[in-house]
């Protein structure tokens, strides 16, 4: 737990050093003490737009991990389905979201709508993949045993195949944290007049590089939120799905 600040400490002063000494303009790099001074400085204007985007991303994730379990669940059951659908999973994710963003927001207007969708659909990936490779590993004993037991549909979902899902869908849901909010950033570039992405986009132009990379500071923090967010929901819902060695602590 020491070593993490220290090195951050270290790359922060290494930063400030080649800021000040290395001969570059600071439109280009600014010092981290003139990004601290603009976090203080545009604390209220960042605050309200972190807001924005935090809801984006908190909601944007929500969404595919909702939707990413339910189409495995039906990929797992449909040997067919997941022989068809599979392919155009893993080729969607080479389209760039600016090339459809134009068109998300023709579709679903200029609110949350299509700033949701684009979170969502480069989150909804990882989701699909981890939480299929985990209904993959339900032991077909278990399977056979629930059906010798006249066990239906819901209740098979219910006892078997739900507890085997949730790990890998949260896991999908971190892994995605990332993308979310790079995915939010896109999605205030294509058409927003709000969000941290917005910040940096008017800021660059302005000169004020120094705000821009406030902006993208409290991004990294949000993602660091979200992650260990996801991370507490995983001990809270699933404790039977950590290792041995940490439920022994």
């Amino acid at each position: 737990m020491i070593a993490a600040p220290l090195i951050l400490l270290g790359l922060l002063g290494a930063w400030e050093l080649y800021a000040r000494l290395g001969g570059i303009d600071n439109l280009l790099l600014p010092a981290p003490t003139e990004v601290a001074s603009a976090l203080w400085l545009d604390r209220t204007m960042l605050g309200d737009n972190l807001l924005v985007t935090a809801q984006e991303v908190a909601l944007g994730i929500l969404i595919a991990l909702i939707a990413g379990a339910l189409l495995a669940l039906a990929l797992d059951r449909s040997a067919i389905l997941r022989r068809s659908l599979y392919p155009l999973l893993v080729g969607s994710q080479a389209v760039p979201i600016l090339i459809i963003a134009p068109l998300l927001i023709v579709w679903l207007g200029f609110g949350i709508g299509p700033k949701l969708a684009i979170i969502a659909l480069v989150c909804f990936f990882p989701v699909v993949v981890t939480t299929l490779d985990a209904l993959a590993s339900v032991d077909p004993n278990q399977r056979k045993l629930m059906r010798n037991l006249d066990a239906g549909g819901w209740q098979e979902l219910r006892w078997l195949e739900a507890p085997a899902a949730l790990p890998g869908a949260l896991s999908g849901a971190k892994i995605a944290v990332a993308v979310a909010v790079i995915g939010a950033v896109f999605a205030e570039y294509a058409g927003s007049s709000e969000g941290l992405g917005n910040v940096i986009l008017q800021a660059t132009p302005q000169l004020e590089t120094a705000r821009a990379y406030a902006a993208a500071v409290l991004l990294a923090l949000l993602a660091i939120a979200c992650f260990f967010l996801l991370s507490l929901a995983e001990r809270l819902l699933i404790p039977w799905a950590r290792p041995t060695t940490e439920r022994s602590r």
